[in-house]
């Protein structure tokens, strides 16, 4: 028996499992990664989910296996290559990928906690790895695609999305900028920004003229089913596959103050689910969730309801592991 079967033995033993709904089998992967170079913060939303009861709370929807957290090179905080913890993001974009790639193969569902953004890296050389070509929704309340040289922060999570579609990698290791493009920018559609004011006064260009994007106010002003309908139309006839990515400062303040940098505008919890649920639905191959930082949720409060959000979204969704 492996270790997944007999997790998933221990918790029918233990009731656990009793009311499952359906046969999605998800591997949960922590990435306790934190692109500030430290080990707090949001490094510690894997652990501070987990103590919270995330995995109890989705085995009563489905089959879970905790695969536990990836290991990677500790993060040193000096910038290099423009980027904070550099050997660091590129070991840890290595390993995520290699743990992702396991899960698809063996048809298990990823669902990847980080940690922060930087993490979709890996996912998505997995899901290339494994399916060739796939689409992406980036549900975000950036659109993090900072030069490195530019980055007010230094910070790798300002650049991920940017990185995966090829842009801004001169002055990355080929180790690295050889994993690059990792999506096509036809294949992206963009949901919930609202840093256009940051990003106008670092002279950055938007990404808003080079691929689809819906900020939180057109999100907010048109009827959000039918939006999300039309995109998912719209990227089956690219794509086979597409991964999800949430980041929840996406959120609005009072909904998710536990972020790092927290910014005016944002999503309720309800347009996030409603805006979420369909995109897991069918051709969806794997979900990441990240930027949740427990050192502001003292009391665990956002912690649960993080985790009351995955279980309505998996519980809601209609079957979507690949290979089941």
């Amino acid at each position: 028996m492996t270790n997944e079967e007999s997790q998933t033995a221990d918790f029918y033993q233990k009731g656990i499992c009793d009311n499952m709904k359906n046969g999605v089998k998800i591997r949960l992967i922590g990435v306790p990664t934190n692109s500030a170079g430290r080990k707090n913060g949001v490094a510690r939303a894997p652990q501070a989910l987990r103590q919270a009861g995330l995995v109890e709370a989705l085995s009563q929807h489905c089959d879970v296996y905790d695969a536990g957290d990836v290991e990677f090179l500790e993060p040193e905080p000096k910038r290099q290559n423009g980027i904070i913890g550099y050997d660091s993001l590129v070991s840890m974009v290595y390993s995520v990928r290699s743990s992702v790639k396991d899960a698809l193969e063996k048809n298990r569902f990823p669902l990847v906690v980080g940690g922060d953004c930087p993490i979709l890296l890996g996912c998505l050389a997995a899901t290339r790895d494994v399916y060739h070509n796939c689409g992406l929704f980036f549900v975000d309340g950036h659109e993090d695609a900072y030069p490195p040289e530019i980055s007010p922060t230094g910070e790798a999570a300002d650049m991920e999305l940017g990185f995966a579609l090829g842009m801004n990698t001169d002055s990355l290791s080929s180790e690295l900028s050889s994993l690059f493009p990792l999506v096509e920018k036809k294949n992206v559609c963009l949901l919930g920004p609202h840093d256009k004011k940051t990003i106008q006064d670092y002279g950055i260009e938007s990404l808003i003229k080079q691929i689809t994007t819906y900020d939180d106010a057109s999100i907010q002003n048109q009827n959000v089913d039918a939006l999300i309908k039309n995109q998912i139309a719209k990227m089956r006839t690219l794509v086979n596959r597409w991964w999800l990515h949430v980041d929840f400062d996406v959120l609005d303040n009072d909904s998710m103050p536990a972020v790092d940098y927290p910014q005016p505008g944002g999503l309720s919890w309800n347009t996030l689910e409603r805006l979420t649920i369909p995109l897991l639905s069918g051709a969806c191959t794997g979900l990441n969730v990240t930027i949740y930082n427990p050192d502001l949720d003292p009391a665990a409060k956002h912690a649960k309801q993080i985790i009351k959000y995955l279980e309505n979204i998996v519980s809601s969704a209609e079957k979507f592991s690949s290979g089941v």
